[in-house]
């Protein structure tokens, strides 16, 4: 009998290593387009290098697999051409944080129709898992002996410094929740954005699953009103570094205002994908770089 959302997987066996996070958010990806009834060809899913980037390769959709850090400038650059197609960004904290974090702010900013969801486990697991920008301040690994000596990069906090219209966090341990925000984030119209705790079992001994099920909770079940800034800042604030040793999880903050696309004078006669290309137009505009 097959499972929610196994329309949607190739049947390709994932190299993840056993008990990876990664395996969960796959099939909550799955079974949030499942849920979402939307033709597998309307869909694109874009990622960069990275553990996490390998996702698309098992699902039935579209796919754009490019360089690292540069994840959210190619879903942009689709949204552009064609803001028909639901794009689904896809990276890890060292693709989305590190390598791509000045495209990670300006998406907030600019706010396009595009999910967002980051595999946060604190390392960069394809590189046998040197310390990422959210891994806590004063972590070991085999680059840092020591400790890692700056401070967790805190992605909540900062969308909300830059105008971010969606944000929220998942958890790998809790597929029902994860599940329920990747489909929020895809509904809703601006750039869905949501952070996902990823355990890596090979590299990462101490964000365990074990040591996140201790600690996070679910804000909507806290009496939070994601419609209040200040709240939603208190909430994103308290990890990491966190306050108290818990960690907010579910809808930090959502708003509304125009996507992107919605401000872009090119679109408003429809998708560029539609537009009949004049070639002598083209060849004469070339010619004066001749």
């Amino acid at each position: 009998m097959s499972t929610p959302g196994s329309e949607w997987l190739r049947g390709a066996e994932p190299t993840w290593c056993p008990g990876c996070g990664n395996y969960r958010l796959l099939h909550s990806v799955a079974e949030a387009l499942s849920e979402l009834r939307i033709e597998p060809w309307k869909v694109t899913l874009v990622s960069g290098i990275g553990q996490a980037g390998k996702l698309p390769h098992y699902l039935r959709v579209n796919f754009l697999h490019g360089l690292h850090g540069r994840t959210l400038a190619k879903a942009l650059g689709i949204r552009l051409a064609n803001p028909e197609m639901t794009v689904l960004a896809v990276g890890g904290d060292g693709d989305l944080y590190g390598e791509g974090g000045n495209h990670l702010i300006h998406a907030f900013r600019r706010n396009p129709n595009i999910c967002c969801l980051v595999h946060n486990n604190g390392v960069y697991g394809l590189t046998r898992g040197q310390a990422s920008p959210t891994a806590e301040q004063g972590s070991r690994d085999g680059l840092h002996p020591a400790g890692t000596a700056s401070p967790a990069f805190n992605p909540l906090a900062v969308g909300l410094a830059c105008g971010a219209t969606f944000l929220a966090r998942g958890f790998a341990g809790d597929a029902g929740q994860l599940g329920s925000l990747i489909v929020e984030a895809v509904k809703h119209p601006g750039f869905g954005f949501v952070d996902v705790l990823q355990p890596c079992v090979t590299y990462n001994h101490h964000n365990t699953f074990g040591w996140y099920s201790e600690r996070v909770y679910d804000v909507g079940e806290d009496g939070h009103d994601a419609a209040d800034f200040d709240a939603a800042f208190r909430r994103a604030s308290q990890w990491p570094g966190y306050q108290d040793g818990r960690i907010p999880t579910g809808v930090i903050y959502r708003s509304h205002r125009p996507t992107y696309e919605e401000r872009v004078p090119a679109l408003s006669r429809g998708p560029l994908t539609e537009y009949v290309v004049d070639r002598a137009r083209v060849e004469r505009a070339a010619e004066e770089f001749l």
